[in-house]
């Protein structure tokens, strides 16, 4: 398993932005995809943005032009850039690496959106 730490998560007004962060210290961070997820209030977790080691990114239709996923191999850290935050946008946001049984998660980190 691999330590990943979320940060960036509050409060928001809808319409707003925030940005979340996810380091990955012991990871060889240039090879692994990284992923967001989101997991909204008594529903499942859902995969909302990806990027693979060379920088292909990859989003849910939900989120498509409103939030970008991009990374920095120096820091090995992982962003999600969120504009325009809908109600709905709230949850537990995730970083994840990884694929099934061997998925790294982080520990979440909370986004709550005010209408």
């Amino acid at each position: 398993q691999v330590q990943l730490v979320e940060s960036g998560g509050g409060l928001v007004q809808a319409g707003g932005s925030l940005r979340l962060s996810c380091a990955a210290p012991g990871l060889i961070f240039s090879i692994a995809a990284m992923g967001w997820y989101r997991q909204p209030p008594g529903k499942q977790r859902e995969q909302i943005a990806r990027i693979t080691s060379g920088g292909t990114t990859n989003y849910a239709d939900s989120v498509k032009g409103l939030f970008t996923i991009s990374r920095d191999y120096a820091k090995s850290t992982v962003y999600l850039q969120m504009n325009s935050l809908k109600p709905e946008g709230a949850g537990v946001y995730y970083c994840a690496t990884g694929a099934g049984s061997r998925t790294s998660w982080g520990q979440g980190t909370q986004v709550t959106v005010s209408s």
